[in-house]
């Protein structure tokens, strides 16, 4: 019984992994978005936050992804005063995304979701010998 708490708590750590890294690649894939029209806002960061659930069935506590949010802070601003989307002075909002950050981020992300999945493969492992040895 043990062993399936393990698979539980790292199958849930694999999943808010997971999701942690789509959420860094979208932010990566729209680091460069600019606004279209004056006015608009461009491609605003997303973030995540995690909370723990407890699992009632197997009586164990497991990580879950609480919600994905923008993140409040400052647009940065770039001079290009030919864009159909500058201001008066010829700036440009431009995302509020870090690419070095969200990297940092996704790689973070694989080590852990790595971690659990090695989690696994090694309950696997002690439930296969276990039955040998039963044999």
């Amino acid at each position: 019984m043990e062993l399936y708490k393990a698979f539980k708590i790292s199958a849930a750590g694999m999943r808010a992994q997971g999701t942690r890294l789509r959420v860094a690649a979208e932010n990566v894939a729209n680091a460069d978005s600019l606004p279209t029209a004056p006015g608009q806002d461009p491609y605003r960061r997303k973030l995540l936050t995690f909370k723990n659930v407890m699992d009632r069935e197997v009586g164990v506590e497991m990580v879950k992804v609480n919600k994905v949010m923008p993140d409040r802070s400052d647009f940065g601003m770039k001079y290009e005063p030919s864009h159909p989307a500058a201001n008066d002075q010829g700036y440009v909002q431009t995302p509020n995304v870090e690419t070095l950050v969200e990297m940092m981020d996704m790689r973070e992300a694989q080590r852990s979701y790595e971690a659990n999945l090695n989690v696994i493969q090694s309950s696997r492992s002690m439930l296969l010998k276990t039955l040998d040895i039963l044999q």
